[in-house]
């Protein structure tokens, strides 16, 4: 079989030709479709992974300000609860305050309603009992009550202990003291004598006594010279049983 070497060049030729027409025209736009597919599929998942990229971000940044949130309401709450706390313990000791005052007021006004009534009482039966009793011992008072009235003075005078009786010698020692003896009653010229006699040898003086009469001391004598006072009176006991009274009748402290 002979080659036809002009009929094997040709159809090398044609099919070479073929090849070029295909790959222009057929395989060419196919490639550059798979290309252009490939770019834009790899456009996409850039845009994709950015996307990605930024919703990770959105989302840190968000978590972000979740947490800034959440710090802050717990600063503002326990800022809350704190002057809360604050403002009770205000409110609580402003009451305190305020109760504390009211009970003091009222414990005041209590007080000086027990002494409104403690002076009601002492200047009103206490005073009429002790006017009938000072009436009455006036009334028994007799010369006999008298006599032993001056006696009684002078064993007063006689009892005195050591620290009263110096006392006594240094203020009647003194040349411008002037020592008065006060009796409810008048005294008669032995009585005088008697006193007389104890109050020298009681003190070692020599000073004349002037002698007062005094109704007030209710069957009494007292011996006053220099601002002290040497006495024996039942008035004395008066006072005692007016100030036992007035201590019975004391609103509490």
């Amino acid at each position: 079989m002979l080659i036809d070497w002009f009929t094997v060049g040709a159809q090398a030729i044609n099919f070479i030709v073929l090849i070029g027409l295909l790959k222009h025209f057929l395989y060419q736009p196919v490639l550059d479709a798979v290309d252009a597919r490939e770019a834009r599929i790899a456009g996409q998942l850039a845009d994709a992974q950015a996307l990605q990229a930024k919703a990770v971000a959105e989302r840190d940044a968000l978590h972000a300000r979740h947490e800034a949130f959440e710090h802050e309401r717990q600063a503002l709450l326990k800022q809350a609860v704190h002057d809360a706390q604050v403002e009770r313990q205000r409110l609580v000791d402003e009451a305190t305050h305020e109760a504390d005052a009211l009970k003091a007021k009222h414990q005041r006004a209590l007080a000086e309603q027990a002494a409104q009534l403690q002076q009601t009482l002492d200047q009103g039966v206490g005073h009429e009992v002790f006017a009938i009793a000072r009436r009455a011992l006036a009334d028994l008072a007799s010369a006999s009550l008298e006599a032993r009235i001056a006696e009684r003075f002078v064993e007063r005078v006689n009892a005195l202990d050591a620290a009263a009786r110096a006392e006594l010698v240094e203020v009647l020692a003194d040349p411008c003291t002037t020592a008065i003896l006060r009796s409810a009653f008048e005294l008669s010229a032995a009585q005088r004598g008697v006193i007389q006699a104890a109050v020298d040898a009681a003190f070692g003086t020599n000073l004349a006594l002037q002698f007062q009469t005094a109704p007030q001391l209710i069957a009494g004598i007292e011996l006053e010279a220099g601002g002290r006072t040497l006495a024996w009176n039942i008035a004395h006991y008066l006072a005692d049983l007016h100030a036992a009274v007035a201590a019975l009748t004391a609103p509490p402290a």
